[in-house]
């Protein structure tokens, strides 16, 4: 994998990074480096293997090692949690994230993390089972109803569909019917659910802890200082 270069460290911020040190002549010139980034900065929500690496060669690299579960939403009521769970999703390099129910998703809290991560439409939860049919890979709910599984007691599969509700009603019936399982967070105090975005991450990060090695394949160095 490219990884950036040794030499003069670019000054560092609390919005990122400045331009690259020296002249044109000093700048790296491997293809995955943007010209226009080099020049004037990099204040992007990226880890800092990634600083003024273009979108393209990002993609294509998280690519290489992205998790083979997926994420898929519910999207009835326009959420604003739904960008919350994209911008997890590409934290724990979920492979792809579904869109369920209306097209438009209010991406907010993706923090423009929508761009590294692949996101698909699916027009209702049919058309959701079908695809997951197709490909072989079970969906598993995340819920609380009745008969859910703990999730501290669940053996998520490797390739796998988490598939969450909307802040407030939860899954559908619809949804939950077409799960293989339905698994839930274990609670101990008195509210009775969490946020949803929340779940999701815990959701993900208990697939990671069962099927992903304990050192990240790619992260942020010692002094990342990462922004919006």
């Amino acid at each position: 994998m490219n990884e950036t270069p040794a030499g003069p460290h670019p000054e560092r911020s609390t919005s990122g990074v400045g331009p690259w040190p020296g002249g044109r002549d000093e700048w790296p010139t491997e293809d995955h480096y943007d010209p226009e980034l080099l020049e004037h900065g990099d204040t992007r929500n990226v880890v800092d293997r990634y600083r003024y690496w273009n979108m393209p060669a990002i993609v294509a690299d998280l690519d290489e090692h992205r998790h083979p579960f997926h994420v898929a939403i519910e999207n009835w009521q326009h959420d604003m949690n739904i960008g919350s769970i994209v911008r997890s999703a590409n934290a724990f390099a979920a492979d792809t994230v579904h869109i369920v129910g209306r097209r438009r998703w209010n991406k907010r809290g993706a923090m423009v993390t929508d761009r590294y991560q692949h996101v698909e439409h699916r027009e209702d939860v049919d058309a959701l089972v079908a695809w997951a049919a197709a490909e072989g890979i079970p969906i598993i709910a995340i819920d609380n109803v009745p008969g859910c599984v703990p999730m501290e007691t669940f053996d998520w599969p490797e390739r796998c569909v988490m598939l969450f509700g909307q802040e407030g009603p939860g899954l559908t019936s619809e949804a939950i019917a077409a799960s293989q399982a339905v698994v839930e967070i274990t609670q101990y105090g008195s509210t009775r659910s969490i946020n949803a975005s929340a779940a999701a991450a815990v959701a993900m990060f208990s697939w990671v802890q069962q099927h992903s090695p304990l050192v990240p394949r790619s992260g942020p160095v010692a002094g990342d200082t990462a922004s919006a």
